[in-house]
């Protein structure tokens, strides 16, 4: 795992609070929450795909 993908994370987080802070300002808490959740999930997306390389790595290691 290089740094560019903690740096993708760290943008993505971010870019998600700056939009649900002004959102909230500006009375949406409905569509803040969903700013919120929908980072949440791409982040999440984003781990499951690096998780699922790992498992691999470890399959082909171990010749499973």
């Amino acid at each position: 795992m290089n740094v560019d993908f903690i740096f993708k994370i760290a943008a993505i987080g971010i870019i998600v609070a700056v939009l649900s802070l002004v959102l909230s300002r500006s009375g949406r808490e409905e569509q803040a929450m969903m700013t919120t959740l929908a980072g949440l999930i791409v982040v999440l997306l984003m781990l499951v795909e690096k998780i699922s390389d790992l498992f691999n790595t470890i399959e082909t290691l171990f010749g499973f």
